[in-house]
This record gives C-alpha cells, structure tokens and sequence, in this order.
C-alpha cells in the first residue's frame, strides 16, 4: 500500500492526492504537520528518497530562515530539526515499498506508481 506525507495546505500535495485518489492504487494518507514522522520514520524515508537530510529542508519555510538558514548542521540534526519543526520537510512524499519521491510533479508521482 502506498503512502502519502500530505499537507492539505500545500497545492502541490493536494494535487498528488487528486491524481492518487483517481489511480487504482490503495493509499494511506498521512498529515505529517499531525501525525509527526517519528526520527526513525524520517530516516527510513530518507533511505527510500535515496536523498541527504538538507536535500528533504523546505528552505524557504519562516522557520528555517529564522533558526537554520546558514548553520552547518550534521545529518542527525538535520532530522531532528524536521522532526521538531515538520513544516520543514518537503512534500507531498508517497512511499511505495521500498522506494520513495518528493510527488511535486506529475513524472515523480508516475515514477512510483
């Protein structure tokens, strides 16, 4: 069953849910903003992106430019950040199995179907 870390407010995840909800595909929807990924989740996901921790930050978000933007953090601390602050983390994710995308385009949501 796949998976998406989905934030209704975000357009982009909104629409990935669309074309989710219009697939034959059986899905489990999760507002990450709620139901905030544990540090294990964050890195199982990472793993599955096949990404690094900074490659995963919404740097544009309010709070990354008021305590990160510019600090040379490690890979646990990068995840710890998202953890705490999960506004952070890019999205929508869908995680199929073992594999993951950051679902902002049609192609990437394609890729995992």
């Amino acid at each position: 069953m796949l998976i998406i870390y989905h934030n209704n407010s975000c357009s982009k995840s909104r629409e990935a849910l669309k074309a989710l909800t219009k697939s034959d595909e059986e899905f489990q929807i999760v507002n990450y903003l709620e139901d905030i990924p544990s540090v294990v989740e964050l890195k199982n996901i990472l793993q599955k992106l096949g990404c690094k921790p900074h490659d995963l930050i919404r740097t544009n978000e309010k709070v990354y430019l008021e305590k990160y933007k510019g600090k040379e953090l490690t890979d646990e601390e990068w995840i710890i950040a998202m953890h705490e602050n999960p506004i952070l983390i890019q999205r929508p994710i869908v995680v199929n199995g073992d594999r993951a995308v950051i679902a902002r385009t049609d192609d990437a949501l394609d890729e995992i179907l």
